[in-house]
């Protein structure tokens, strides 16, 4: 990637470092009986809504079927939207059988676990502490008397301040990048049709073959499209990086060259895979 790169998506993530966060008077010493008590009610919101979810029938994702939706990469462009953009969801067999299964199991659910979130709860707030150690600016994760009350959303008023500043020059890089991307774009001499080749966002790769052609296979009942096979044909494999299969696709890089293209592309999974491909064409088809 040249511009949606691993760093600029990491950067993505903190423009929002206040997001959630509250101001809190006792957050500026360590507090025993304080952390407890923010704990108890943090724990007791997270169970509610665990047990609104393990409650809520899938019966409900029947309702997708015969659903009127617009492509997004139509929805986003800013044209009108005529009716010939708008297209009918049909269900697939195996989705179908796939909702039907979970009814199935919804139906013969065990009692709510309540002890079982409890811990789930617990080694989410451990993790989390973990994480704002690594994402946090030196600077600030310094200032914080207990990440445990900050992980919780509690801090002081000088902290939630530095935050905000911290989350808005996150944001005035990130969209400079963006800004750039955008224009690099514009600048390739490349169809929209074939744009529109490679829109695969929150499609789940489900099989990566390489040889004469590289031919991906998408599950794509994340995405916003139903096509669900990708083959570059005449292949170069500049790079591959990680685990791809198993993967989201999550943006996508798309340059004319000589012969063809140039396609880049970033995963969401362990690492965030990287695949970058010279090809003369771009077929996109589903199965």
């Amino acid at each position: 990637m040249r511009y949606l790169t691993k760093e600029w998506y990491e950067l993505c993530q903190r423009t929002g470092l206040h997001f959630g966060m509250r101001v809190h008077r006792g957050a500026y010493e360590l507090d025993e009986a304080l952390f407890l008590r923010r704990y108890k009610r943090k724990e007791k919101e997270y169970i509610e809504l665990q047990r609104e979810m393990y409650n809520t029938d899938p019966r409900f994702l029947l309702e997708q079927n015969g659903h009127v939706f617009v492509p997004a990469e139509k929805f986003f462009s800013g044209n009108e939207i005529s009716e010939d953009d708008k297209k009918v969801y049909q269900m697939p067999a195996e989705e179908r059988e796939r909702i039907e299964k979970l009814i199935a199991e919804y139906d013969i659910r065990p009692p709510f676990d309540e002890l079982s979130y409890k811990q789930e709860f617990k080694s989410n707030l451990e993790w989390e502490c973990n994480y704002h150690k690594e994402r946090l600016p030196k600077e600030i994760y310094e200032q914080i008397s207990d990440i445990r009350v900050f992980t919780l959303g509690y801090c002081t008023r000088e902290v939630m301040q530095q935050l905000k500043k911290q989350s808005a020059e996150n944001r005035r890089e990130m969209e400079h990048v963006s800004n750039e991307y955008r224009e690099a774009i514009k600048a390739q001499d490349i169809p929209h049709e074939i744009r529109s080749r490679v829109q695969f966002h929150d499609c789940t790769v489900t099989e990566l073959l390489t040889g004469d052609e590289v031919v991906i296979c998408f599950d794509t009942r994340g995405g916003f499209t139903n096509i669900n096979k990708l083959t570059l044909v005449a292949p170069e494999i500049i790079k591959q990086e990680g685990m791809i299969v198993g993967s989201y696709w999550l943006y996508q890089e798309l340059y004319r060259i000589d012969n063809g293209y140039e396609l880049h592309v970033l995963f969401d999974g362990e690492n965030m895979p990287e695949l970058i491909v010279r090809c003369t064409d771009i077929l996109a088809e589903e199965e």
